[in-house]
């Protein structure tokens, strides 16, 4: 019930942390002993979040009267039973990647989103196409199918979409041998964070609603209770402006311009009419400022 949800918010904390703190940033670049720790703090963060947010749905159910004997063991057991399941999940998902199959968790994201798509066209089917006559039905069917082809297009194209920025490399003779003197491009792609920002946004979304289960939602503030409705427009502005916050901020840990600018130097390599080093970081920063800005718009778009 509780998905992958822990996993990805617990995830994310870490990410921001190890950003934070010195100890974790050095045990992220220890190699394969440093992951593997990272993992197990992950996974003991995952099971506090999943206790957190399944106590959270377990009193709202019991508020609510989906319970027929709402007490301490009723609500105890099912902190259980959804922490065991979000466990259960997140070790699915290793053992997806750990065969080799890719990355499990994305995997197992990918099922949930199939397996709603028929109850999403049978919905579609009722609200807008259901009892019409026969010339409407065509029309509004003929317009849900070309809305879809294009938001597919747009998604590939977003996807695909890069910034070349030329790279030219020093010549150097080394013998009877020219090396270098050749040029190059720096592909940098306009949606470097992929669709981790709209995960990552769903994750933190989740949490208000965690706590608000802890009080009477009816009882909410007019702001608090509209993030339990997902369709309400200071539910989505929010959501459109994390998802657009968190592709500059996941762009920015995937992709360093100092380092790359020192690469650049190291191998002979500069980019014409820029100076190498520090002026060379500012110029990708720069160019990946501006080509990511619509990148996170759309992104937030297709969300929405």
């Amino acid at each position: 019930a509780l998905n992958v949800t822990p996993y990805i918010t617990s995830s994310i904390i870490i990410q921001l942390l190890t950003i934070a703190i010195p100890a974790l940033e050095e045990m992220q670049k220890d190699g394969e002993d440093g992951r593997k720790k990272i993992t197990a703090i992950t996974r003991f963060l995952t099971i506090g979040l999943a206790i957190l947010e399944s106590a959270g749905l377990a009193i709202n159910f019991g508020r609510k009267g989906f319970m027929d004997s709402y007490n301490f063991w009723t609500v105890l057991s099912m902190i259980v039973i959804l922490t065991g399941g979000s466990a259960f999940v997140m070790w699915l998902g290793e053992r997806v990647t750990d065969r080799g199959v890719g990355n499990g968790i994305s995997i197992i994201l990918l099922i949930n989103i199939v397996s709603t798509m028929p109850n999403d066209f049978k919905n579609i089917y009722t609200q807008f196409i259901k009892g019409k006559d026969a010339v409407r039905m065509c029309l509004i069917a003929l317009l849900v199918v070309a809305i879809v082809v294009c938001v597919t297009i747009l998604v590939c194209m977003l996807q695909g979409a890069e910034r070349k920025i030329p790279v030219q490399y020093a010549k150097r003779i080394v013998g009877n041998k020219q090396y270098g003197g050749a040029r190059q491009y720096i592909p940098l792609k306009v949606n470097a964070a992929g669709v981790m920002p709209i995960i990552f946004a769903q994750a933190i979304m989740f949490i208000p609603i965690t706590f608000i289960g802890f009080s009477n939602v009816n009882d909410a503030g007019g702001f608090l209770h509209a993030f339990t409705d997902h369709t309400s427009f200071w539910y989505n502005f929010v959501f459109a402006v994390m998802i657009i916050l968190f592709t500059y901020f996941y762009t920015a840990i995937t992709i360093n311009p100092t380092q790359m600018a020192e690469d650049m130097k190291r191998n002979n390599g500069f980019i014409p009419g820029i100076k190498p080093g520090k002026q060379t970081a500012e110029y990708i920063d720069d160019i990946m400022s501006r080509i990511t800005l619509p990148g996170s718009f759309f992104l937030a778009l297709v969300a929405i």
